[in-house]
This record gives C-alpha cells, structure tokens and sequence, in this order.
C-alpha cells in the first residue's frame, strides 16, 4: 500500500519510508533543513512509563534529503512504535507524518520462509494521523494462507515459520479467559512439515456457547510441548481486523464468526442471545 502528501513544514513533519525484503525500514524526511536522528519509542500501555527507545543516526543522502535506516537486527519489541525527529541534543522531540509508504515488498511477505525468531515490522498510519511501526517478534509463528467460510465450519490453510511439526500436531481451540473447554482438531500436514490445514466445525463451538459471547483462540501444537498461535502477519497490512471481515453463521441458536484479533491473529467467537 502506498499513500503520501506532499507537506514540508517544520510544524508538520512528513518522512516518506521504505520497506524491503530483509525487513530493513528507510526513511527519508521531506524537509532538508532536518538534522539530528530519529527516535522510536514502543508506545507504553496506559499509564505506564516509555521503556523501550530505538535512536537512529539522520545521514544526507544523495539527493540531499536526510535519511535514517533501521536496519532488520536488532529485532524490535513486539508492540506498536511511534516515530519521532530530535532536531539535535537535547531538543524536543517532534513526532512524524507519514508520506509517501512503498511497502511493495511486504505484499507477498508470506511466501518467504522465515527463520526463527520471526521478527515483522510494517508502517501504517495511526488513527492521529502519524507515522507508526507495527511490529510482531515471535519464536515461531504459523500464517494463514487462506479460510475458507460455510454456513457449517470454517476450513484454514496455513504454514509454521521458524519452527517445523515433530509427533502428533493438533490445532487447539482455547477458550479465551479460560472459562468452559477447549477443542482440539487433527491437522493435515505437508509432506514438507511445515504447511498444513484444519476444518473447525461450527457446531462444536455453537453447542459449548454459553449466554453471551465466548471466544476461541488458535493455536497450532507443533509437537507436545510448543504451540504457536495461528494469524496473519507476514504483509503489508498492520491493522486486519476491520480489513478482513470475515462472515459469520448461524448454528443451534448462535452467530459463529472467525475473525482477525487485534495483534492480526486468528480467533472464532459464538454469540448466544
């Protein structure tokens, strides 16, 4: 995705940034005046102090525009990062809005075999309109590569990164909160251990729905002791949940929809009037 406007002025910061395939992040300010570095700071939860700071040098580059690289190691904290220019040494620290995303490279992200630990990072735009990073660092992660919805189930294709099956997978349902049982459905595995696809089966889940809303999170149990959870993390898109809208059923009296979490994992909910 790439989107950009072209502004300039010290009060309202524009860098354009660049992805490309080993998860090196360039940016590059629209102001040639900048000097300085960049700062990104992993947003604290509320309340809670900043702890977690990544500076990066400004260099001018050949068109004479000041340019940073963040480069693939070391991996960034799992969370979601603000970006903002220091003018200089002890100056206020400015935050930035994006300009222009090439994020071509991240489109097909997901036909890359990824080593562990498997590290993502992705600009998007805040709901503020700033430049922010959304980034994953996960030992091993398992990507959904397509689902595929009836009125009766839900089937998921999907393949591990950074890890490989060992005896006995199985893709588990665990019920969020811990409340009620879990499922456990029997994959089918690749030949290469490391694809593999499930079917949920909505009636299950509608028949072990209670009052209210329960929620399933997945999880592929690599072998008896490792399970990874299961979403979609390896493209261009930060933010899947109002994105990909994925439809919903209605079984034994209750609404069953996958859907995409917030962290853009793979979850099923079932409500129950």
């Amino acid at each position: 995705m790439t989107t950009g406007q072209a502004t300039t002025t010290m009060t309202d910061l524009r860098t354009d940034c660049t992805a490309d395939a080993d998860g090196r992040l360039t940016f590059a300010l629209r102001a040639p005046s900048a000097a300085g570095g960049l700062l990104l700071r992993l947003r604290p939860e509320k309340g809670e102090p900043e702890k977690v700071l990544r500076t990066l040098d400004l260099e001018p580059a050949a068109d004479g525009r000041p340019r940073a690289v963040l480069e693939p190691e070391p991996a960034l904290a799992e969370g979601r990062w603000d970006v903002y220019l220091i003018p200089e040494p002890g100056a206020p620290r400015q935050r930035l809005r994006p300009g222009l995303r090439d994020l071509r490279t991240l489109v097909d992200g997901h036909l890359r075999a990824r080593p562990s630990p498997v590290a993502v990072r992705v600009p998007y735009v805040t709901k503020d309109g700033y430049l922010g990073l959304r980034a994953w660092l996960r030992t091993a992660h398992a990507e959904v590569e397509g689902v595929h919805v009836t009125d009766r189930s839900m089937t998921v294709r999907a393949r591990l990164h950074g890890a490989a099956f060992g005896e006995a997978p199985a893709v588990r349902l665990r019920v969020r909160g811990g409340g009620g049982t879990g499922r456990t459905v029997e994959p089918v595995t690749d030949k290469d251990g490391r694809g593999f696809s499930f079917t949920v089966d909505y009636g299950e889940l509608a028949a072990d729905a209670g009052p209210g809303k329960r929620v399933w999170d997945l999880f592929i149990a690599v072998d008896g002791e490792t399970s990874v959870r299961i979403g979609r993390l390896l493209d261009d898109v930060a933010e899947r949940k109002n994105v990909f809208v994925l439809p919903a059923a209605v079984i034994g009296g209750a609404e069953v929809r996958p859907f995409y979490t917030v962290d853009n994992d793979l979850s099923v909910r079932a409500d129950r009037a």
